[in-house]
């Protein structure tokens, strides 16, 4: 008992009981018009410590419930490559879910996670930047975004604070709407890229083991230092690139390359709005059929255009399948060149998101 509630947080295990946990999510955004089905055969083998994500990393999932009824999820990560890479004894809490008006709960589950983080010796826990996972929307709680990101309630950030999170790092999203202007500047700058002496191959022209292994020296160093990021592995990518083969996005995935060693790398998901789940009578508008889109540059290609190379290799590409609207994804506040780049490609702020963290 808490206070006048039946609160009983549990850890959840078996393909059931998962399931479960996995499936709330559906039973949390059913309010909304538009919105994303839970991923449950790409998470149940991560929560059961099976398959390439679950490598290197300790999860204990958790669950709240009142008089039985399921109304607060999330999972405990311990990340042993993200502490190798960063020297930092943090832990993760992704997947978090709530319903409405469950403070009281969310606090007692996510004590609970914080106390087990502590005990594996992490400081401090981090929640909406993890594995698989992206920050929380503080502003756009209506749109569909890229069926990678956040759709969370506004509620949301009340749940948290009240747990003992506080504001860690801000983010923003950029969206392009494509004009004819754009479109002549996105050839201009493909041409200037090879050009300059760079070749932009998509990942589809480069065979298995080439594009994979390129792929992953490229990206792990171009993202070396970018806030929060952890290594992927080759067991990882090759996963991704198992589905990239099935969405077309090993079309639109590309590497960036300069006498022959790569120098750029950037991972770009068609858009997916088929798969949205829609109440009856709402329709997507154009600019909620997006794509996804991950930007990584070496350090010594930087400054010469191989960012906008690229990204405009994927953009006319996405175009000539009728895309209208273009996402240039999820930005840190203070990554400048970053956001820049998204300036030049014609891209505009239409959301914000943030990062939690809660010292122990």
């Amino acid at each position: 008992m808490i206070g006048n509630l039946s609160i009983k947080i549990e850890n959840p295990s078996g393909e059931e009981a998962l399931t479960e946990f996995i499936l709330f999510q559906n039973r949390v955004y059913e309010y909304r018009s538009a919105r994303w089905a839970a991923a449950a055969a790409v998470q149940i083998p991560v929560l059961s410590g099976d398959g390439p994500f679950a490598a290197d990393r300790i999860i204990r999932p958790f669950t709240a419930r009142i008089d039985g009824r399921l109304v607060a999820r999330a999972a405990a990560i311990i990340d042993r490559r993200y502490q190798r890479h960063w020297n930092e004894a943090l832990g993760h809490i992704v997947m978090f879910e709530a319903m409405p008006g469950t403070s009281e709960s969310v606090t007692a589950m996510l004590d609970q996670a914080s106390e087990w983080l502590k005990g594996q010796g992490a400081i401090a826990a981090r929640a909406g930047y993890g594995l698989l996972e992206f920050p929380f929307v503080i502003d756009d709680y209506e749109s569909l975004p890229p069926d990678i990101a956040r759709q969370n309630p506004s509620y949301y950030h009340a749940l948290l604070k009240n747990a003992g999170f506080e504001t860690e790092q801000g983010w923003v999203d950029y969206k392009i709407a494509v004009t004819p202007e754009l479109i002549a500047r996105y050839e201009n700058a493909l041409a200037a890229c090879r050009a300059a002496g760079f070749e932009i191959v998509a990942l589809k022209d480069l065979p298995a083991s080439r594009r994979l292994r390129d792929f992953e020296s490229t990206w792990n160093n171009a993202f070396a230092r970018h806030w929060g990021a952890t290594p992927f592995t080759t067991e990882e990518l090759a996963y991704l690139f198992e589905f990239f083969a099935m969405t077309g996005a090993l079309e639109t995935s590309v590497l960036a390359y300069r006498d022959g060693q790569p120098v750029g790398a950037l991972m770009v998901t068609p858009p997916n709005s088929a798969g949205a789940i829609l109440k009856a009578g709402r329709k997507l508008n154009d600019r909620e059929k997006l794509n996804f889109l991950g930007i990584g540059v070496l350090e010594k290609a930087r400054g010469q255009g191989v960012n906008l190379g690229m990204a405009a290799y994927s953009y006319l590409n996405l175009i000539k399948k009728g895309s209208k609207y273009l996402s240039y994804t999820l930005v840190l506040d203070d990554n400048w060149p970053s956001r820049r780049t998204a300036e030049k490609l014609g891209a505009k702020v239409c959301a914000n998101y943030i990062t939690y963290r809660r010292n122990f």
